[in-house]
């Protein structure tokens, strides 16, 4: 697969219920566990020449159940127990706002809430990632919707944590897969 030059390719992953256990507002560093086949899906993409970032909401912040300050301990802890597989992270970004916030200056509508692909888009732009050759990994479809909007294919981790399943052109997942690991096969060929 032929990469556009001076460009890197990327998996985009969700945080919650992708990469760790789904504890909704979690910001304490000992509830942060991988989720199974985390560590060796995570090797798979690496050795396939893909950077791994991290594309999250945080709309505990808006909500007021925690501050923005919280998340880089989250950050740290997975970045370590990622670190412990072998793997790092090439970037880790989260949105902290929501339309029905509580907290002022969070409680907004914004272009990096997933489904909007703001996020993805901007560490495309910080890392010198071409999203053509880049893919989404997520357990749910606004995931889905936000990696397709950036212009990446996607897989959608059918793990029972998607209930909407309000199903668009753009929420069609290219592929689903029972978990990180099948992800990485597919995307990999492996």
């Amino acid at each position: 697969m032929a990469v556009s030059e001076g460009f890197a390719r990327a998996v985009f992953l969700d945080k919650d219920g992708t990469l760790i256990e789904d504890v909704p507002y979690n910001v304490d560093p000992a509830q942060v566990r991988l989720m199974p086949g985390t560590a060796e899906g995570l090797r798979l993409l690496v050795a396939a020449g893909y950077r791994l970032v991290v594309i999250s909401n945080q709309s505990g912040v808006a909500r007021g159940f925690f501050a923005e300050e919280a998340l880089a301990a989250v950050e740290a802890r997975l970045r370590e127990l990622l670190g412990e597989a072998g793997v790092s992270l090439g970037g880790f970004y989260y949105c902290p706002h929501h339309p029905q916030g509580c907290v002022a200056g969070y409680a907004i509508t914004c272009d990096c809430r997933k489904p909007q692909p703001g996020l993805v888009v901007r560490a495309a732009q910080e890392h010198g990632l071409d999203l053509s050759q880049s893919w989404f990994i997520g357990d749910i479809l606004n995931d889905v919707e936000a990696g397709r909007r950036a212009g990446c294919r996607t897989v959608l981790l059918d793990n029972g944590h998607e209930t909407e399943w309000v199903l668009t052109p753009e929420r069609q997942p290219h592929f689903t897969a029972p978990d990180l690991v099948a992800a990485a096969r597919i995307i990999t060929g492996t």
